[in-house]
C-alpha cells in the first residue's frame, strides 16, 4: 500500500517507522526541511506532490487545530480512491468534514502519546478506534496495532470524545492544577517528586493540544465532577470526620482496583 503522511512530528514519525515496514510511504510537512531527514519515507515538498505520489491512505498527523485544514490542503491532490486517516486526540468537527468530504476515512486515537510512552515497547498500551469509520482500514489498523501488542477499543465519535473528558481532561487537569500550586520552598517527597515528573511531561506537550483536550465540549461536564468531589473532601477535612474519610479511601481504593 502506498501511505502519505502529513505532519512529521513525533507521532508522523512513528507511524511511517512502522508502516513503512510493509508499505511504501512518504511524508509532507508544511515546516520546511522538517520531512527531509526521516528515513523510509519519500519526502514531499507540498500538498500539490501528493498528485505524482498516488497515495492509497492519507494519514494526517498534524496538530489538533490544524487537522481539517491539512486535509482540506489536499484533497484536490488524492486520487479517487484514497482513504483519509486521522489520530487526532478530540474529534470534535471531524464527523461533519467527513460526512461532507466524498472519501472514505478511518478515525482513530493512539492513546500512548509519545511524551509518556514507551514507543518501542507498547505492549499494554491503548488505542481507540473510531467505529464509523471504512470496514476494510480499520481492519488494518486493528492487525496494525494487534501486532504491536496495543489494546483496541472501538467507540463512535461522540463516544470517544465523552470518554476523553474522562481519561484525559481529569489527568490533565489534576496535573495543572498540581502545577499552580508549586511552591518553590518546598521541600519535596518522594510522592511531590512523582507528580512534578508527570506535570513537567505534560507542560512539555504543544500548547494547543493542551488547549483542545481542555476545550472539548465533555470537558465541563468532568470538571463539574472534579470540583464536587473536592468540596465533599474539603467538608470532611474541615469537620475531622476519620470515619466519613475512611468510607471515602476506600471507595477510592475499589474505584482504582475496577480499573486494573
Amino acid at each position: 500500500m502506498k501511505i502519505a503522511v502529513i505532519g512529521a512530528g513525533k507521532m508522523g514519525r512513528w507511524f511511517i517507522e512502522e508502516l513503512s515496514k510493509d508499505n511504501e510511504t512518504a511524508v509532507y510537512d508544511i515546516v520546511e526541511g522538517k520531512a527531509g531527514n526521516i528515513r523510509n519515507a519519500k519526502s514531499l515538498e507540498s500538498f500539490e506532490d501528493l498528485r505524482e505520489f498516488g497515495p492509497d491512505m492519507l494519514l494526517n498527523a498534524v496538530t489538533l487545530q490544524n487537522t481539517v485544514d491539512a486535509f482540506e490542503s489536499s484533497m484536490e491532490f488524492l486520487p479517487e480512491g484514497c482513504v483519509l486517516v486521522d489520530v487526532a486526540s478530540i474529534k470534535g468537527p471531524l464527523p461533519q468534514f467527513y460526512a461532507g468530504c466524498g472519501f472514505r476515512f478511518v478515525s482513530m486515537h493512539p492513546m500512548f502519546g509519545p511524551t509518556f510512552a514507551t514507543m518501542d515497547s507498547l505492549r499494554e498500551e491503548n488505542a481507540i478506534i473510531i467505529s464509523e469509520g471504512d470496514a476494510e482500514i480499520r481492519g488494518f489498523f486493528m492487525q496494525f496495532f494487534s501486532t504491536l501488542g496495543v489494546r483496541v477499543f472501538e467507540y463512535t465519535f461522540f463516544d470517544h470524545d465523552e470518554m476523553m473528558a474522562y481519561s484525559l481532561t481529569t489527568p490533565f487537569v489534576s496535573s495543572l492544577v498540581f502545577a499552580a500550586c508549586v511552591d518553590r520552598t518546598a521541600v519535596p517527597g518522594s510522592t511531590f517528586a512523582r507528580h512534578m515528573k508527570i506535570a513537567r511531561g505534560l507542560l512539555s506537550e504543544d500548547d494547543y493540544l493542551l488547549t483542545e483536550i481542555l476545550f472539548n465540549a465533555h470537558s465541563l461536564t468532568q470538571l463539574d465532577r472534579i470540583t464536587s468531589r473536592l468540596e465533599f473532601l474539603k467538608h470532611v477535612i474541615r469537620a475531622k470526620d476519620s470515619e466519613e474519610a475512611f468510607k471515602f479511601f476506600e471507595r477510592l481504593r475499589t474505584n482504582i482496583e475496577k480499573n486494573k
